[in-house]
């Protein structure tokens, strides 16, 4: 059976003692152990030490180090319980020693998924123009369960959703070069990414001023002057025909672009 030899304090970490041992052929290092372990199990010299005593100690150890490295990462902001649990994972920590950890950080109320996922939505609610469904989506990749989100999601109000949704239609709107249909279609896609439902996003349209003719008319002749130069080549119908189909495509009505060519026509003259 080996015995304890020396304990000796470390350098860098005063809280980490280095044990050695005699195994039979001489005084050597064995392990290193927290202050807590060596409290716990009352290690000092002349002590003996069995197979199974050596593995406990080694076990409780690596839970004091895999805690110390979850409330290291703790320090920085709240975390779920997947967050806590990922991290460890990452550090090439096994599970049984990640669950002792969860335990003892559930027990101390250190980690608490109802009130990281308030204060992660409340933040988020606050500080970005994320829609419900993005928030959702990421509390859902947290770990956090579907009932305690769906709680959470109920201080995101209607108003404060239709709020946020109509401020990225007015900035997505404005100084736009692109024809109305264009806008709309691409600020459906903006909201949709975002994560607003159809009913924010039909609503929060209809709350933005959107282009008037006139605004309609200067984008038609933005698109249009870069495509003239695209079909210079062509003349008389052929490059009326082409024109044609390339406005339709930005999303420019056949009353509108007939307008717009009639202007063409008339600067011609």
């Amino acid at each position: 059976m080996a015995v304890i030899t020396k304990i000796t304090t470390q350098q860098k970490n005063k809280d980490r003692y280095n044990i050695f041992m005699d195994y039979g052929k001489g005084e050597e290092f064995a392990f290193s152990v927290d202050s807590d372990v060596l409290i716990k199990h009352q290690l000092k010299k002349g002590m003996e030490i069995d197979d199974f005593s050596f593995m406990e100690i080694q076990y409780q150890d690596d839970i004091r180090k895999a805690y110390s490295k979850a409330i290291s990462y703790l320090a920085r902001r709240m975390r779920s319980e997947k967050e806590i649990k990922d991290h460890l994972l990452q550090k090439e920590i096994e599970e049984p020693v990640i669950q002792e950890v969860i335990h003892k950080l559930l027990a101390l109320n250190y980690i608490n998924d109802q009130e990281f996922a308030f204060a992660y939505a409340r933040t988020q609610m606050n500080t970005t123009d994320k829609g419900p469904d993005i928030i959702k989506t990421e509390l859902r990749e947290k770990g956090i369960e579907k009932t305690i989100i769906e709680m959470v999601l109920e201080e995101f109000s209607f108003d404060l959703q239709l709020e946020k949704a109509t401020k990225l239609c007015e900035k997505a709107q404005k100084n736009s070069k692109d024809s109305q249909r264009a806008v709309k279609q691409k600020i459906e896609q903006l909201l949709i990414r975002k994560g607003y439902t159809f009913e924010i996003i039909h609503l929060a349209i209809n709350e933005t001023n959107m282009e008037t003719e006139e605004d309609e008319l200067g984008a038609i002749r933005f698109q249009g002057e870069k495509l003239e130069r695209k079909y210079n080549r062509y003349s008389g119908y052929e490059y009326k025909q082409k024109m044609k189909q390339a406005l339709y495509r930005k999303g420019f009505s056949f009353d509108l672009i007939d307008k717009y060519l009639a202007e063409q026509i008339d600067s011609f003259d």
